[in-house]
C-alpha cells in the first residue's frame, strides 16, 4: 500500500531522468495530473497525458532534456508530507534557489506554481520544490 502517491510520482520522475528515459508512467490522480501540468507550464517536462491501460488511468509524463542531453530537472523534492504538512501565507512563500526553481502549491484556487500564487496573492500547502 502506498501512503504518499505524490512522493512516488516525484521519485519516478527523478529515477527516470537519472536513467535517461524519455518518459515515465504512473497511476493517475487529479492531484498528480495538476502537479504535472504545473511542471509542463513551467517548462520542466514536455508533456503529461492520461491514458487508459488495463482499465485503469495511467499518467504518462514525457521528460525534457537539454541540448547536451542533460535533464532539465536538476532536483525535485517533497516538502509537505502526510505526517508533516507545511502551509504558508502568500507573503511567506519561499523562493527556491533564489528564483531559479519553483515551488508547487495546493491553494484554494487549485494547484499552481509559487509565482502564480504570489501574483494571485494566495497561500497554501507547499507540495514540492523543483529546480
Amino acid at each position: 500500500m502506498m501512503t504518499d502517491p505524490v512522493a512516488d510520482m516525484l521519485t519516478r520522475i527523478r529515477n527516470a531522468g537519472r536513467a535517461g528515459h524519455a518518459e515515465t508512467t504512473l497511476p493517475s490522480s487529479r492531484m498528480k495530473l495538476a502537479i504535472a501540468r504545473v511542471l509542463k507550464d513551467e517548462g520542466f517536462i514536455d508533456e503529461a497525458q492520461v491514458e487508459a491501460a488495463e482499465g485503469k488511468a495511467q499518467l504518462r509524463i514525457r521528460l525534457r532534456y537539454g541540448v547536451e542531453g542533460q535533464l532539465l530537472i536538476d532536483g525535485i523534492r517533497r516538502v509537505s508530507r502526510p505526517s508533516c504538512r507545511i502551509y504558508v501565507k502568500a507573503e511567506a512563500i519561499p523562493k527556491v534557489r533564489n528564483g531559479l526553481g519553483i515551488s508547487v502549491l495546493s491553494t484554494n484556487k487549485g494547484v499552481m506554481s509559487d509565482r502564480s500564487a504570489r501574483e494571485q496573492h494566495v497561500g497554501g500547502e507547499i507540495l514540492c520544490e523543483v529546480w
